[in-house]
């Protein structure tokens, strides 16, 4: 097999890339990343530079692919080396440029090493994950990551000397409800009252949701929805990651793969959700509205997920990173993952010395958070 890297995810067929993501995530679309370069949003000039990965056997046939990135900074990846990059200059070293395997801004749990379904699996991913580390030596890159990886991917990444970084997310799971009472009836009485008080003072305040694909979205729906979003960046002092133009070229081009919860005040807009579905799983990204209502972040962003999955008979919801708000409204810890190569053997052994630890200290969290569910312990248990 023959690795090749390629400056834009156009230069290999969007069937071929397409055929490669076996169950069908959204952001792994070649359509998804076309749409990221198209308007701007990844490129030189925002520090994501496409280095995409595709692996050929003889006959010229794609048998695995990896979306990568060559990156100026650290910005949009969502598991944190700044202090990597500032030890690398006290010691006088570039850090940067880096190597990143992932869909930029999206930290969602995927595959980073894409596979034929016909194709030796573990063969293909330990020849891609050995082609971004001679790509990584050759060009005299500090490191290599691979961000928010699938399970499937953890012995190739090691093997070809990654070292394993672990985190926590919180993560909603379907277990066949019916409805949202059937979910709502697992809480203990006093979280199941907090949570049902929450969504009632949301309509008692006359707010109504409409649901749109993103097949429905009018070019103003998206200038309107986007200008929520990005006020909420404004307000932690930052600029939004994408554009209005990207989620009206991206849901075009993938009208099922975008739902928008649209919160509605006496016909008025005031709040919107983007969320990116698949087959099976919800995924939350971006929010924001035009005031400040009484639980309404709770309501668009989480309750009225966890109702379109439940409606939607989808397994998983991963609403983003951090936020421990979460999981009083029911969502559980899970453990994330990412993989690191360090060229330089020094800074190699201090990082994986430090990952083991931090490992522990995860672990530890995420159990102390268990102790916090909202779920009835014991059947009967109000």
């Amino acid at each position: 097999m023959t690795a090749r890297f390629l400056s834009s995810i156009d230069r290999v067929l969007a069937a071929q890339w397409n055929a490669l993501n076996v169950h069908d995530i959204p952001f792994l679309r070649h359509e998804f990343l076309t749409a990221l370069e198209t308007t701007g949003c990844v490129g030189k000039a925002a520090g994501w530079i496409p280095t995409h990965l595709i692996l050929e056997d003889a006959a010229g046939r794609i048998e695995g692919a990896a979306p990568l990135y060559l990156k100026s900074h650290s910005w949009g990846e969502f598991v944190f080396d700044w202090s990597w990059a500032r030890a690398y200059t006290e010691a006088g070293l570039d850090y940067y440029p880096k190597l990143v395997a992932m869909t930029p801004f999206t930290p969602a749990t995927a595959p980073r090493l894409l596979v034929a379904a016909d194709a030796d699996a573990a063969s293909v991913r330990h020849r891609m994950a050995e082609a971004i580390v001679a790509y990584a030596r050759e060009h005299a890159l500090s490191s290599a990551h691979a961000l928010f990886i699938d399970d499937t991917e953890r012995t190739a990444l090691t093997d070809a000397g990654f070292v394993l970084r672990k985190d926590c997310q919180f993560h909603w799971h379907n277990h066949d409800f019916g409805s949202f009472e059937d979910f709502i009836a697992t809480f203990r009485a006093d979280k199941r009252k907090k949570a049902l008080r929450e969504r009632r003072r949301v309509r008692e305040g006359g707010v109504e949701y409409r649901t749109l694909r993103g097949g429905d979205m009018t070019n103003e729906q998206w200038d309107m929805v986007f200008s929520f979003s990005a006020r909420t960046f404004a307000q932690h002092g930052n600029d939004h990651y994408l554009s209005a133009a990207f989620f009206k070229l991206a849901s075009g081009a993938l009208p099922d793969a975008f739902m928008v919860k649209l919160a509605m005040l006496q016909d008025v807009p005031i709040a919107a959700a983007i969320f990116f579905r698949s087959h099976d799983a919800l995924y939350g990204r971006y929010w924001g509205a035009a005031a400040n209502f009484d639980s309404l972040h709770f309501e668009t962003c989480y309750y009225q997920g966890i109702d379109y999955c439940i409606e939607h008979g989808l397994k998983q919801f991963e609403p983003g990173t951090q936020g421990e708000h979460k999981v009083a409204r029911g969502f559980e810890p899970t453990d994330t993952w990412s993989a690191h190569w360090i060229a330089d053997p020094r800074f190699r052994r201090a990082i994986a010395n430090y990952l083991a630890e931090e490992r522990n200290a995860i672990d530890q969290y995420a159990h102390s958070v268990r102790e916090h569910v909202p779920f009835r312990r014991v059947t009967g248990d109000g």
